[in-house]
């Protein structure tokens, strides 16, 4: 069994795949407790790897998002395999500080400063930058470095920032900016 907080259909709002449906599993619960956390994921209901599926089945996207909280503290290879039985794309996205199955199909690491990370593979580093010092996870190996402001709020911040750093990318959360879930 593992703790869902809630499963839903929506554009993928951030990162490399922003603007792309996608059905995501939202795990309840995480192993850090970062200031900026804009997700209540506490609550949550136990459920199988069956009735997560079977919800996930009820939408047409073939992408799914595993997210949190921290879904590297609930997922494995059986679930994964489940998704991709049921012709899904997976995607996690992840503070990076578990080992994360190996047949996940894209891994967006969020690093948080002073926690270490764990994984194997990286596709995207993605930072809510809030004024720390990112260059470090350049040294994460990934095929895409993504800024994002915290919350919108300091936008002028960040682009600033990338402006003198140009190997980051912006990620706007625009599914904040349309008002969308």
């Amino acid at each position: 069994m593992r703790k869902i907080n809630e499963i839903f259909y929506s554009l993928q709002g951030e990162g490399f795949h922003t603007g792309m449906p996608a059905v995501f599993v939202r795990f309840s619960g995480c192993n850090l407790k970062c200031s900026f956390c804009d997700t209540q994921h506490e609550e949550g209901t136990l459920m199988s790897d069956e009735e997560i599926v079977e919800a996930v089945a009820k939408y047409p996207a073939s992408m799914v998002i595993l997210t949190g909280g921290e879904p590297g503290l609930w997922i494995d290879d059986k679930l994964v395999d489940a998704l991709h039985y049921e012709g899904k794309y997976v995607c996690i996205e992840t503070n990076g500080t578990c080992v994360l199955p190996e047949n996940i199909d894209w891994v967006t690491c969020s690093p948080k400063e002073g926690a270490s990370v764990k994984l194997n593979r990286i596709d995207e580093v993605k930072v809510v930058y809030v004024g720390q010092d990112v260059s470090g996870y350049l040294d994460l190996l990934a095929g895409h470095y993504f800024l994002q402001p915290c919350s919108c709020a300091n936008t002028e911040e960040v682009i600033d920032y990338i402006l003198q750093h140009p190997e980051w990318r912006l990620s706007l959360q625009t599914h904040k900016l349309l008002q969308i879930p």
